[in-house]
């Protein structure tokens, strides 16, 4: 059984019926890909297979699959669902990040 190669981000798609759906990696990708996906062919769906399997073979950077996956989606009417970043707390005002150091 292959690993699964982790994304930085996961991926998250509309599917054709509305629902939303997130992938972590390139083997949850494959699985969609080879065993749930609504149109077996297209360029996009083809290279999105090919890339995911690279990926968990290691000879294609994980990120290329990513983006294979992306474009198969968008070629089947799947679009990628944008979130927001987080964005990190802003400390109150008056407070310093920086750190002194005294030379003794």
């Amino acid at each position: 059984m292959l690993s699964n190669v982790p994304w930085i981000r996961p991926v998250t798609i509309r599917l054709q019926c509305g629902l939303e759906r997130s992938f972590s990696g390139a083997y949850d990708a494959l699985d969609f890909l080879e065993n749930e996906w609504p149109v077996r062919h297209g360029e996009r769906y083809e290279r999105a297979v090919k890339t995911c399997r690279g990926a968990l073979n290691g000879v294609i950077p994980s990120m290329i699959a990513r983006e294979a996956f992306v474009a198969a989606c968008l070629e089947a009417d799947m679009p990628a669902v944008i979130s927001p970043r987080k964005t990190i707390p802003q400390p109150a005002s008056g407070f310093s990040r920086a750190v002194r150091y005294n030379r003794i």
